[in-house]
Formats: structure tokens, C-alpha cells, sequence
């Protein structure tokens, strides 16, 4: 169920660049996560929860409200030191099942309704006629099928699967390099300015334009997609 909107109001006193005269409305889901550049989610533990910002604030590790290139790739190897239970320095095809279906099973399409492994419980007539008008419902406001999809529904990127989207050699295996690499690439498709620094409100604002752009239920074809997308592996 669609919460009221809350907002987020800007760091004006922080970021004297950024204008201050208008906030940022964000409108967020009870059951929607904020999913990091990386893939990671944050769940929000209230309606007023700012998941986005609680990620701003892990990643900014020395706490100046700026986030760095440093402390971004800092973070993404963080997250993949999570991911790569079984050490070997490499997150392989089964830890990637693992990320999407029990770290991050948000990313998967209609997963709000999508049932619990071992749930074998018989579902009676008007639990099936609820999910479907509510699947119906979630499809309209998230754009499925027409807009964004996967974990860019709930992030700054168009990255439906921002874990295996980081494996540039598709050998079915995410290094380490690799990871941090893909999270280098990210900073700078979020850096539009070319500050070499990302403050809250700026990515606040991208997350307004990614929750606009994804309860779009169809895209005009001849139109400029500007949504943000994943960077093609450079030979650098």
C-alpha cells in the first residue's frame, strides 16, 4: 500500500550551491526498499523513514555530507565482502541466487506478493482476487512492463540487477576488481556535474525523477530516454 508522501527537506545551510527555496517530495512505499548503487537494500523501519539517506550516511564514512569516489567503492566492497560468503574473493552464480532471492528479492517483478520458499499454504478465492487487483495496482504505479524495472525501481540507476550487472567479462562471476570498478562507474553516471562529490539533496532529486519516471506505465518511443543507465565496460 502506497503511503502519504513525506519530504525531504534540503541541506541548504550544508550545500550553499544547491537552492534552497524548494524541498524535495519524495513518495515511497510501507513494503519498498531504497536499493543502493551496488544492489544493497534498505528497508524502511517507518512511514518518514529516509532509506536513502541512511545509505548516504554508511557510505559517508568521515561524516562531511559529501560522498567521495573513495568512499563509494569503499562501501562497494563492504557490501561485497557480504555477498561473497564463501570468501574465495569472487561472487559466484550461486551467491548471485542468493542476492536475488534472499538479500534483495525486492528486485524480482510483483515480489511484494511473491511468497516465502517452503510457503505451501492453499490460497482461497479472495486472497487471489486481492493480490491480483493489488499486483494490478502495483504495476500501474511502478510502470512495469513499460518503465523501470527490477532494482531500478527502488534506486538512483537503471540497473535492474546492480550485482550481476557488474560482471564486464560475463563469466558468470563478479570480482572483486570488478565490483569496485562498477561502482566507480556508478559515482560518475551520478556525478552529472562533475564535482567529484555527491551531497544528499543532489541524490534525493534523482531519486525523485527515478520514482516519477517509474510509475510511467508507457515511454514514448520517440522520445529521449533520460533515465540514468549502467556505463559500458571501458578498456581503461
Amino acid at each position: 500500500m502506497p503511503f502519504t508522501a513525506f519530504v525531504l527537506p534540503l541541506l541548504a545551510a550544508a550545500q550553499p550551491s544547491l537552492p534552497s527555496s524548494q524541498p524535495i517530495t519524495v513518495t515511497g512505499h510501507a513494503w519498498a526498499p531504497f536499493i543502493s548503487p551496488m544492489g544493497e537494500p534498505f528497508r524502511a523501519r517507518s512511514e518518514a523513514d529516509d532509506t536513502l539517506g541512511r545509505w548516504f550516511s554508511q557510505a559517508d564514512r568521515n561524516a562531511d555530507r559529501l560522498l567521495t569516489l573513495n568512499e563509494m567503492t569503499a562501501d562497494a566492497a563492504r557490501f561485497f565482502a557480504e555477498l561473497d560468503t564463501n570468501h574465495d574473493r569472487e561472487i559466484d552464480p550461486d551467491e548471485i541466487a542468493h542476492y536475488e532471492w534472499e538479500v534483495a528479492p525486492d528486485i524480482q517483478v510483483m515480489s511484494p506478493r511473491r511468497r516465502a520458499q517452503g510457503d505451501l499454504r492453499p490460497r482461497d478465492k479472495q486472497d487471489s482476487k486481492r493480490s491480483r487487483h493489488a499486483e494490478r495496482i502495483e504495476a500501474e504505479q511502478l510502470g512495469i512492463g513499460g518503465a523501470l524495472q527490477g532494482a531500478a525501481r527502488y534506486g538512483l540507476l537503471n540497473i535492474p540487477q546492480p550485482v550481476a550487472a557488474a560482471d564486464t567479462d560475463f563469466d558468470r562471476g563478479v570480482t572483486l576488481e570488478e565490483f569496485t570498478r562498477a561502482a566507480a562507474l556508478r559515482f560518475q553516471l551520478l556525478d552529472r556535474a562533475g564535482q567529484r562529490a555527491l551531497n544528499l539533496p543532489q541524490l534525493q532529486s534523482i531519486r525523485s525523477a527515478a520514482l516519477a519516471d517509474g510509475r510511467r506505465s508507457k515511454r514514448d518511443k520517440r522520445a529521449a530516454d533520460t533515465r540514468i543507465g549502467n556505463a559500458l565496460p571501458s578498456e581503461d
